[in-house]
């Protein structure tokens, strides 16, 4: 038996509803505390944006292009919260252009992501997800140590 669970559309509105969480996770930062504070050593939520933004669209142009380009998360004109949030729009528009380029055969297909990761791209599509919420998990508790309530995770 064959069922679909979501259909592709179903599976973007629901990625960009997390992405619509962080966003508001990011906007809950004070400028300074957004760069700086960390607990326990781990990257400031900055540098946590900056991953996202180096994963999501620039691994969809790579699945869309059939190609493999080295993983680079270093973004240094990203210095304020206004350019974080402003670069985060951007790529959420181009998400949105990207995941509608891919088509339904290429799901199962192998892609070696950022020459490290061989999966089916489905698989890299959940990958980009799951690595979000993980690390949108720290933003909750830096919030939480700062004194700050945290958007509800339900409310995407």
């Amino acid at each position: 038996m064959s069922t679909t669970f979501l259909t592709t559309n179903e599976f973007l509105t629901h990625w960009q509803g997390h992405r619509n969480l962080t966003r508001r996770v990011i906007e809950a930062f004070p400028e300074k505390e957004l760069f700086e504070f960390s607990v326990g050593g781990m990257r400031s939520f900055a540098e946590l944006t900056k991953e996202f933004l180096a994963i999501a669209a620039p691994g969809l142009k790579e699945i869309i292009n059939n190609v493999s380009v080295p993983f680079d998360e270093k973004k240094e004109e990203l210095k304020t919260k206004t350019a974080l949030l402003k670069a985060w729009d951007e790529s959420t528009v181009l998400i949105n252009d990207y995941f509608n380029r891919i088509s339904s055969e290429r799901l199962k297909e192998n892609h070696n992501l950022f020459g490290q990761y061989e999966f089916p791209v489905f698989q890299s599509l959940l990958y980009f997800v799951d690595n979000e919420i993980h690390h949108r998990g720290q933003g909750y508790v830096y919030l939480r140590a700062l004194g700050i309530e945290p958007p509800y995770f339900w409310e995407r």
